[in-house]
């Protein structure tokens, strides 16, 4: 099992033949994780690309915060679907930030996230669990 950010699609396709499943992180322009985020996303995207045409057990994550525009999850699972022509080998998992106090008097956002994201792929929601069993 491999975790990755899919931000080296280059070198995941070294690693490709190695590991049988891949969950694969889809950072937000929220998190702030670049200074550019449309070539991260590209390169998220081929990275999936990768995934599905090595044909290993794969699927995106996508981590929300109650502040999380449903829009903004609709424009990434749109550009998924109309870049990635096999979506039913890449589902999306939907995982709430923790601590899921935050989500409190909020589910409604987290089902609404998750339904806009349905319209375009397969959507799992699920909490982090290793954030409910206290793992780094």
């Amino acid at each position: 099992m491999l975790e990755t950010n899919g931000s080296l699609p280059d070198e995941l396709a070294k690693l490709a033949n190695l590991v049988e499943y891949v969950s694969l992180d889809i950072k937000l322009p929220e998190h702030n994780a670049v200074s550019n985020w449309d070539d991260l996303f590209f390169r998220e995207i081929e990275s999936i690309k990768i995934l599905i045409e090595k044909g290993i057990n794969s699927y995106c994550k996508l981590v929300v915060q109650p502040s999380t525009q449903t829009d903004t999850v609709g424009v990434i699972a749109a550009k998924i679907r109309e870049e990635i022509p096999k979506t039913s080998k890449m589902p999306l998992v939907v995982q709430p930030t923790s601590p899921l106090d935050f989500w409190v008097g909020k589910t409604h956002k987290l089902l609404e996230i998750s339904e806009k994201a349905g319209e375009y792929l397969d959507v799992l929601t699920i909490p982090q669990v290793h954030k409910l069993l206290k793992l780094r």
